[in-house]
Parts: structure tokens; sequence; C-alpha cells
């Protein structure tokens, strides 16, 4: 029975090429074909050995999640609706930035989290994606992309944002981002990678002497307990102050950092309050805060607060010299924004163009 040739990685492919006495140069000359090239023909093959050609034949196949749908929003967001191999479907999203792209992946079908923010949580977890599932993704988003926007093809960054906790499917996660680093296939910075978590502590407690040199986002949402209690109910299990002190000791580099993403929701978690006491928490801390205005979907009993009142609040983050952005929001009316992925949702899928 043959295995996905995308679930290994580099070292591990050279491993069992030396393990089946195949030159270990076969790795290097796989993965150039097809990651650097991104090619599906076997043409690349011809340049390994008999042997090696007969092992590839016998042992690997090359498939990749299929589109089911693609719908594309005015401002150049792309969402995809993949299928999987045994009929699960999860949702990935390219958002446009000058020419270029970012590519939000999902790491599981569905998420066991049940943040009430989040669209994909209400759906409920039927399981994680395997390596080869999420660089399946994106894969098929670059191929896409070549063939519909050949003039701006490139995906320079890679966040895990999509559907599912990243850290909850930590080893999967973990290959992946190997594989998107490797200099034999896509060869990404490791400072245009985010992984963000809930604040899911196994995985955390992993981070530091497993996970490559990536940038980790926490999804932080209120600094009082309470609040995050009621937004992400693993709160209870895994509070802040255990959370933060693993966040902090994750290393860092000159382009690589800790970012808290901080969800604004009308009159819940916006207040002066809010801001004066996240700006306390985080003042002394080497911190990079994202203020996102709520994305509402269906059903939501949440609303997005006025423009002003998310302005004042960076305001008054800035007064605790931490810096801070705003996320400006692209593809909503696709539900394609933040926490809007949802494979289980009508109108998320019967809208959708091929």
């Amino acid at each position: 029975m043959s295995t996905s040739f995308y679930q290994y990685s580099f070292q591990e492919l050279q491993e069992l090429c030396q393990s089946r006495q195949i030159p270990v140069a076969s790795a290097r000359l796989l993965f150039n074909w097809y990651y650097k090239k991104n090619r599906r023909d076997e043409y690349g093959r011809q340049e390994l050995s008999q042997k090696a050609r007969a092992f590839v034949y016998e042992n690997f196949n090359f498939d990749l999640p299929q589109i089911d749908f693609i719908q594309q929003s005015q401002d150049l967001t792309v969402k995809f609706l993949f299928e999987l191999h045994d009929g699960m479907k999860v949702e990935s999203v390219l958002i446009p930035f000058q020419k270029k792209y970012t590519l939000c992946l999902s790491s599981q079908v569905g998420c066991g989290m049940n943040c009430a923010f989040c669209f994909t949580g209400k759906q409920g977890f039927t399981r994680h994606l395997k390596t080869e599932e999420i660089i399946g993704q994106f894969l098929q988003a670059k191929k896409w992309l070549t063939e519909n926007r050949p003039e701006d093809d490139k995906i320079l960054n890679i966040v895990f944002m999509g559907q599912g906790e990243p850290l909850h499917n930590f080893d999967s996660v973990k290959k992946a981002t190997e594989i998107f680093l490797s200099q034999h296939g896509l060869s990404l910075a490791p400072h245009k990678i985010t992984i963000s978590t809930s604040g899911y502590l196994p995985g955390l407690k992993r981070w530091k002497e497993e996970m490559p040199n990536v940038n980790i986002a926490l999804s932080l949402h209120s600094p009082f307990e309470a609040k995050r209690n009621e937004l992400i109910p693993i709160n209870r299990k895994f509070p802040l102050e255990e959370v933060l002190p693993i966040v902090a000791a994750i290393p860092q580099g000159e382009k690589r950092f800790a970012t808290f993403e901080y969800l604004l929701i009308k009159n819940f978690n916006d207040s002066d309050e809010d801001a004066h006491a996240t700006g306390k928490l985080l003042q002394d801390k080497k911190a990079f805060i994202n203020l996102i205005p709520f994305n509402p979907f269906p059903e939501s009993p949440f609303e997005r607060p006025e423009k002003a009142t998310v302005e004042r609040f960076r305001d008054i983050l800035k007064t605790y010299d931490v810096p801070v952005t705003i996320r400006t929001t692209k593809g909503d009316e696709i539900l394609a924004a933040c926490g809007q992925l949802n494979t289980k949702s009508k109108s998320s899928a019967s809208s959708l163009e091929v």
C-alpha cells in the first residue's frame, strides 16, 4: 500500500532512501520537483536511478486534497473548500497584500476548543489533519494562483489561523512547518510563518524544545479571567497565568516575535477599562498586539464595535508603549475573515463559485 510523499520531511526522506540503499540525493531531486517546482507529472523522476524510480512508483502516492469550491471576494481574497480523501472538508484562505499573498491554513476538520467568537467552533471537532493534508492546501493554492493570477502568484506568508487549534495537532503542524522551511523544498523564512493558539498548554509546553523557530500568536481577547473564560472555554483549564510565562519564554529573534491577538467585541471587551488592563498586562513583555474587530457570522450574539471605539482602544494601548496595529478585514463578504470559517455552514459552501 502506497503512502503519501508529502508526509515526509526532507530528513525523513533521506533516511528512508538510505535504509533502502537508494542514493540519498534522490530526496533532494524529489523535493525540488514536487515542492520547488510544484509539478504533478512524473518527468522529474527521470533523473532518479532505476532503483529509486521503482521504489517511488511502488511506495509513494502524490495525491493532494481536491478543490471542491472556490469563492473570491471583491478585495481579491480567495477561499478554498478542500475535500480530503475520506470526504471530510476544510477551508483555507489566500489573503492578498501588495501583489503577494498570505495563506491561512487549517490544521483540523472542525475544532474542539469551542471558542464563543469563532464559527469553526460551532461545528465541533472531527479529526486532526495529516501532514500531507496541511501541505496539500499550500500546494493546491499555489497551483491555482500560478494558473489564474500568474502576475502575482507569490505566497510569502503562512498563518495557521484557519480551522482548528494548531497545537492540538502538534506533530502534523510541526512536520508541515519543517517542510515549509526546508531549503530543498518551499524555502519559506522562519519569520514568515505564524502559528496561532488559543492557549493550548500541552502544545505550548512542547514548543520551546520541538517547534522550529517560527512566530507564535496567542489569542488573548481579554486580560480578565471571567471574560476570557466566556470567550475561550479552555481558559478555565489552562489560565493566562500559566500560559503567558510559557509564551514569553519562547525564543524570539530580530524578525520573530510573539503576537497577542485581541478580538474586539462591541460592549463586551472594548471599553477603556479593558484597554488599560491589557496594556498593563503586556507593557513589560516583548509583545505585539493585533487588534481584530469582530467579524460577524450567522447566529452569532456578538457585534463589531464602531471604528472610533477600535481606534480609541489602540490609542490607549500605545500609552503603555506596546506596539499595536488594527488588522484590516478582508474576505468577510464570503465568510473568509478571521473566525468565519465553517465547512458545515450552508452560507459557507452553497454560494461558492467553482
